[in-house]
């Protein structure tokens, strides 16, 4: 009954049949945040189930422990919904047009759960367990994150009380705030505004990786500029070739594309899973941080065009119903999963169950936080966010009654 409402108040919320839309991106959404909430749950509880195909024994260790890949098929994503207008005007011969209300519509989407999200860990957990030493701290990261600054210091990032998933955001703003000057010039110099982009993050990513400790780069607008540029080439080439997307010929190239895609992107997860170190984990995603989002694109573009199997598999009510919830999902799985693990919930004999390897434990700890991330982020969703979205979104006199 929740599922189904759940799928309803979406459909209404965002029209899941609407003109222009692309429902197999739902199952992409849904793919990137919940492959970054397996690998936060997997670093506290370190069970690595193992998976029978065709009579071997396949370990999702290298899938959960590179969970952290899929931020930037997110942030890719973002920027291919964001240009997809502009792509398709200009594919139509109609001029460039700045979106109206882009800021506010921004706004509305990020900032109350945002806010919810830091003021309930703020009150639960960090207040309680004192995790500020002064209240200058706490007043610090509270103006960090509020500016959508933190991911610039180490303190409101690394070290937070608060929530140390939420960089992503940090740098997402940060993209929204350039994005309708980075539009227009790619809108007018395609080429040349790629290239500088683009650039931009290769100089910066060799200047981070001349530092002994590239931690407070790696997770840096600058170091996205090439993603998220390659979301926005994506956005072109879909507009370009979605009008003939009932076309045998191109689904099944489409569809070649994306079994491609899939293919590159394993083989990365595959190498990046070998690296040991911290610090070479960070150089290692650096350097493969380009490739990836290659990929990542013909992934996007191949499962959009493709056969329509790949279509269902990935745009249907399931997959809408969680690409719905997925905001909420990344703004509350790490924190439930790093308390949970806190108070000892569930309780187990051992200091340390993970580390012992208390397979009873690591089993209904998964679950458990799993449970808890669905219902308060699925309660969260249609409760607070969809209402006050479309609140705040709506036209001054819209709904107005004399």
């Amino acid at each position: 009954m929740l599922l189904q409402k759940g799928i309803a108040a979406y459909k209404r919320s965002t029209g899941l049949e609407r003109a222009g839309r692309i429902p197999a991106l739902d199952g992409l959404r849904a793919f990137f945040v919940f492959s970054v909430m397996a690998y936060h749950i997997w670093q506290q509880s370190w069970l690595t189930p193992s998976l029978n195909l065709l009579g071997h024994q396949v370990s999702m260790n290298p899938y959960l422990r590179t969970g952290y890949l899929w931020v930037d098929g997110l942030l890719l994503l973002s920027a291919f919904l964001l240009y997809l207008p502009h792509a398709r005007r200009r594919e139509a011969g109609r001029p460039f047009a700045a979106q109206a209300g882009f800021y506010r519509r921004r706004a509305a989407r990020i900032m109350p759960t945002y806010v919810l999200n830091l003021l309930v860990v703020f009150f639960v957990v960090a207040l309680p367990e004192k995790r500020y030493a002064t209240a200058w701290q706490g007043i610090r990261d509270w103006l960090a994150h509020l500016s959508f600054t933190h991911p610039w210091f180490i303190f409101s990032s690394r070290n937070t009380p608060l929530n140390g998933a939420l960089w992503t955001l940090g740098v997402e703003v940060q993209f929204y705030l350039i994005f309708p000057l980075l539009a227009r010039a790619f809108h007018r110099m395609p080429l040349l505004t790629y290239l500088g982009a683009a650039g931009l993050a290769f100089a910066f990513r060799g200047y981070a990786m001349t530092m002994l400790e590239s931690v407070m780069y790696i997770n840096q607008l600058p170091n996205f500029l090439d993603v998220y540029m390659n979301g926005i080439v994506a956005a072109v080439v879909y507009a370009r070739f979605e009008r003939q997307k009932d076309e045998a010929p191109q689904r099944i190239l489409m569809t070649a594309m994306t079994a491609a895609a899939v293919m590159g992107l394993s083989m990365l997860v595959l190498a990046q899973a070998r690296v040991s170190s911290f610090e070479e984990l960070r150089l290692s995603q650096m350097r493969i941080r380009y490739l990836q989002s290659v990929l990542t694109a013909l992934l996007v573009l191949g499962s959009s065009l493709g056969l329509s199997g790949i279509r269902l598999l990935l745009g249907n009510q399931l997959m809408a119903f969680l690409a719905a919830i997925s905001y909420q999902v990344y703004l509350w799985h790490q924190v439930l999963a790093v308390q949970f693990r806190t108070w000892r919930i569930p309780a187990s004999e051992h200091v340390n169950p993970n580390m012992v390897g208390d397979r009873g434990w690591q089993v209904a700890y998964v679950l458990l936080v799993t449970a808890c991330t669905l219902v308060i982020s699925t309660a969260v969703t249609y409760l607070v966010e969809q209402p006050l979205t479309r609140r705040l979104t709506r036209r001054r006199g819209a709904g107005r009654t004399s």
